[in-house]
């Protein structure tokens, strides 16, 4: 799990349980009717909404995503880099022979290797790019719509709860807790949204952004080797896509990449 991540899951959590814990006694807010009408609304609507798979690819990718560390732009940069030289030193055919474990990457050395001229690479990694782009933005719509689900099943389950307190209205006594336990589920549903399902959409949309920077720096990589420029003139451009302050000085390559 990245540092950041869990920070906020701990930070976030934590304090909101210390809270409650402090504020009185923890049992007051357990309730499980109302944790059934808010997560089952929830996820019967976002079904009802989207096909099964696109929710279940949609929490494989937030585990993927919580999970799993960010791939340096400065080591694809240098990895580019040396595909270039490769390619100067023994033509663009061995790059057939890279072995990555990168997808995007492989199908570029690929292409590179066929013979494939700058439109059609261009054609084919922009096409890439924006099908990319597609299907994360289907995976946090799930969490977006999630966490407007969420609220709206609270507020539901707390008019379920006043019907049924009003209907107690000849026993003043209970009118108390009833009130509690129909507050809850708006609790739970803007619990669930603020602290859970937004957050993972957020952090989804950031991977993309730095997933679609990653891919923009394999692209114009590729596009350099094809140009035949040199390794100086590929870090110059490809160095752009990184702040100045976190920017490396070129390394030189001694060995070719496996």
């Amino acid at each position: 799990m990245d540092l950041a991540s869990f920070i906020g899951i701990i930070s976030g959590v934590g304090l909101i349980v210390a809270a409650i814990v402090l504020g009185g006694d923890v049992h007051n807010f357990w309730n499980v009717q109302g944790i059934m009408i808010v997560l089952g609304g929830t996820v019967a609507a976002t079904l009802l909404t989207f096909q099964f798979k696109d929710v279940l690819n949609a929490f494989k990718s937030a585990y993927f995503v919580f999970t799993s560390p960010k791939q340096d732009p400065q080591e694809l940069i240098n990895t580019m880099i040396k595909l270039g030289t490769i390619s100067r030193r023994k033509g663009l055919l061995s790059l057939a022979d890279v072995k990555t474990n990168s997808p995007f990457l492989k199908r570029v050395c690929t292409l590179i290797a066929d013979a494939a001229d700058e439109e059609t690479l261009r054609s084919a990694m922009r096409t890439e790019i924006e099908s990319m782009q597609m299907r994360h933005f289907i995976v946090q719509d799930v969490f977006r719509k999630m966490a407007l689900y969420a609220p709206s099943f609270g507020m539901l389950g707390t008019l379920i709860g006043l019907i049924q307190m009003l209907s107690m209205l000849a026993t003043p006594e209970t009118l108390g807790p009833a009130m509690a336990v129909a507050l809850l589920t708006t609790f739970y549903g803007s619990l669930l949204s603020t602290a859970i399902f937004l957050p993972i959409a957020g952090k989804l949309r950031s991977r993309t952004m730095a997933e679609v920077m990653n891919f923009e720096i394999i692209f114009q990589g590729a596009v350099s080797i094809l140009q035949d420029n040199n390794p100086l003139s590929v870090y110059e451009k490809l160095s752009s896509f990184v702040p100045a302050k976190k920017r490396k000085p070129m390394q030189p390559v001694k060995e070719r990449l496996k």
